[in-house]
């Protein structure tokens, strides 16, 4: 293993500043993963943990699982891993958590490097295959943490915690989103559990209330007919009853008055007195009338 943090003599920086400072430099490899470590520094430590990858991917590979490829963007401010296509993030290193990088001279395929992990604080070895640019890699985040340290020089070391300020936000951020997620997903399953609740059994009649006038009375309308509500128990009310119409009552429901058939009961006795005089007194006018009409012959032979 060659330790890559500080420049060769005879091999100059291969990006310019600019690149690493305002940009990233990018590079595809595949990820043989990423494994805990006891220290955070040492060539036998990540000897350790590319053995262990190594051996752990032979037997996935004998599975029928294939290495993912990974891409990696390498800047002052740390190293990113994504997946190649949708661009995701799978693991962000920030460069001030990284305390050792290598590649494998024996192997030059093989690079390396440990970073402190924000969450757990545990140092993580990651792995990963490239078949051309290995050493280059090494080289290029050599060069992140050449221009990073200058940068801290200039900052007073203000930046490094700024950007410590940032990472922590970042995270909360994250944290916060996932959060929100959750509540979504929470909010949705309580809505589909009230549609279920409200939507009504099959073949079950669902009674529509009728509409009401001001006085909370049901307007009545001589073309449609009248149907009856439901009860509060939820039973149909029973028909109503029709009756005969009576011949002896008027066409509002009472009956008759006939001044001759009412008894003597039916009025005061002023008032009674007073009918059966009329009605003495008109009987003797029929009789007189009779007798009139009946002497009318003699006077006619007279």
């Amino acid at each position: 293993m060659n330790r890559a943090f500080n420049r060769k003599k005879d091999k100059s920086w291969m990006h310019t500043p600019d690149a690493l400072a305002k940009h990233y430099i990018s590079y595809n490899a595949k990820f043989l993963g990423n494994t805990e470590v006891e220290a955070p520094k040492g060539t036998e430590v990540v000897k350790d943990a590319v053995r262990k990858l190594k051996f752990q991917r032979h037997i996935k590979k004998s599975e029928g699982q294939k290495t993912p490829k990974v891409e990696l963007q390498i800047s002052i401010y740390g190293v990113k891993i994504l997946e190649p296509k949708s661009k995701d993030v799978q693991h962000n290193c920030q460069l001030h958590r990284i305390s050792f990088c290598a590649d494998d001279k024996t192997d030059k395929r093989i690079f390396t490097f440990i970073c402190k992990d924000s969450e757990s604080n545990k140092h993580l070895c990651y792995v990963f295959d490239s078949e051309k640019c290995a050493e280059e890699i090494t080289l290029t985040i050599g060069q992140a943490f050449d221009l990073a340290y200058k940068k801290f020089l200039e900052s007073g070391g203000k930046d490094v915690e700024t950007r410590k300020q940032i990472g922590t936000l970042q995270k909360r951020i994250q944290e916060l989103e996932t959060e929100n997620a959750e509540l979504k997903k929470q909010l949705q399953d309580l809505e589909e559990q009230l549609m279920i609740a409200h939507v009504p059994p099959a073949g079950s009649i669902s009674l529509k209330p009728q509409s009401t006038d001001v006085f909370d009375m049901v307007p009545f309308s001589p073309v449609t007919p009248l149907v009856p509500t439901a009860a509060s128990n939820g039973c149909p009310p029973p028909p109503p009853k029709s009756s005969p119409p009576d011949i002896n009552k008027d066409l509002f429901g009472a009956e008759p008055f006939d001044p001759f058939t009412c008894g003597a009961a039916d009025f005061p006795p002023d008032i009674q007195s007073k009918l059966d005089e009329m009605q003495e007194g008109f009987k003797m006018g029929l009789t007189l009338e009779g007798a009139v009409f009946s002497l009318d012959p003699l006077d006619s032979r007279c």
